[in-house]
């Protein structure tokens, strides 16, 4: 019979109390990180109201939203037409960046963790595929079933197919394995994608072409006070539900035998949180289009910052997501001012070079 090594009693306390045993210790409190953390969001939320062909002074925004929230707050100095720009045209659109990019790169430190691998993505599943043929589908054919919410909704369903096909692709014996989840995803992704490229392709509306293209690079252009709750209800909801499995999460990070071995179902807990995953990505990617590598980059830089510990990481990961897409989106509607760069060619062109280094550091050690 084989014998099974007993952890180090260091590693074992670790493991008991639900860290990973590579997790590292921050040279920053981790209050004062966050604190940062939170500043930098605030300053970039500022920076996207302010900026625009109309420019707003920083403190006439505050001022602006202050005064919505109770008009003794602030006393209004400012235009109808400026309080109409912060309030009904800007507003709308950083705060569904923000809830996307915290969104994604809560799904991505999460995936990591339950694939263990530090290059995967949340785009990985081939659930932003999935929606991708549902919103093409919808911007070709001129569908307007449920009205506003008709792509969103289509887009979700989409992303809820995909998830499904790539589950039971990758399901094989009753047991699904990190391997053949990645091929399945990767697979049904490559088949997806080449579906909505023969729809564009065979459009013969070239506007709903143009739409459809723009959709598929990612975007936020259009957003409304209507649409903000969606991608910010599922952003809260499934960030509160992997605080609440930040220890299995660390688990998964010492190996699957460690975690089986401290009573973790890890076949059953990964299928659950894949699932919870892709519904989280699906339903922002139905908001914003496919954005990626801002669900690779960010669990990064945030492991550098706090380490490895998800009860630490992830509210720093939230944050540190929405400050950077709010940046990318101001920099995508400035940068060629009239015109708009979609903010998915931005995160690629950050995160690929990114990607490409993490993968020859990966390769050396």
């Amino acid at each position: 019979m084989t014998k099974v090594k007993a952890p180090a009693a260091g590693e074992a306390g670790l493991r008991e109390e639900g860290r990973p045993p590579s997790a590292r210790r921050p040279g920053i409190p981790y209050g004062i990180v966050l604190g940062l953390l939170g500043v930098l969001v605030a300053g970039t939320v500022t920076a996207g109201i302010a900026a625009g062909s109309i420019s707003v002074p920083a403190g006439q925004v505050w001022g602006i939203l202050l005064h919505r929230v109770h008009p003794a707050l602030a006393e209004p100095t400012w235009t109808p037409v400026r309080e109409t720009i912060v309030v009904d045209v800007r507003l709308p659109r950083v705060l569904p960046a923000g809830a996307v990019g915290a969104g994604l790169s809560v799904a991505g430190m999460a995936l990591q963790a339950l694939v263990r691998n530090p290059l995967a993505d949340p785009m990985l599943l081939g659930v932003s595929s999935g929606a991708s043929v549902g919103a093409v589908l919808v911007l070709v054919l001129g569908l307007t079933t449920f009205g506003l919410f008709t792509l969103p909704v289509a887009a979700f369903c989409g992303a809820l197919a995909a998830l499904v096909a790539v589950y039971f692709l990758a399901r094989s014996g009753g047991r699904m394995t990190t391997v053949r989840l990645v091929l399945a995803g990767v697979a049904t992704a490559e088949v997806l994608s080449a579906l909505a490229s023969f729809l564009i392709v065979t459009s013969n509306d070239p506007h709903k072409t143009q739409s459809a293209l723009r959709w598929m690079l990612g975007g936020l252009a259009g957003t409304t006070w209507t649409t903000v709750w969606i991608p910010a209800g599922a952003v809260l909801l499934g960030t509160a539900v992997l605080l609440g499995v930040c220890r299995p999460l660390n688990l998964l990070l010492a190996g699957e035998e460690a975690a089986a071995a401290l009573g973790l179902d890890v076949h059953r807990f990964r299928g659950a949180l894949f699932t919870l995953v892709a519904l989280m990505i699906g339903t922002i990617v139905a908001v914003s289009g496919q954005i990626g590598f801002v669900g690779l980059i960010m669990p990064h830089v945030v492991r550098l910052l706090v380490g490895a510990d998800h009860r630490r990481a992830l509210p720093a990961a939230a944050l540190l997501g929405a400050a950077f897409l709010i940046s990318a989106d101001l920099a995508a509607r400035t940068l060629m001012s009239p015109e708009e760069v979609p903010v998915g060619i931005l995160t690629a062109l950050v995160g690929g070079p990114f990607f490409l280094w993490l993968m020859r550091r990966k390769a050396a050690r």
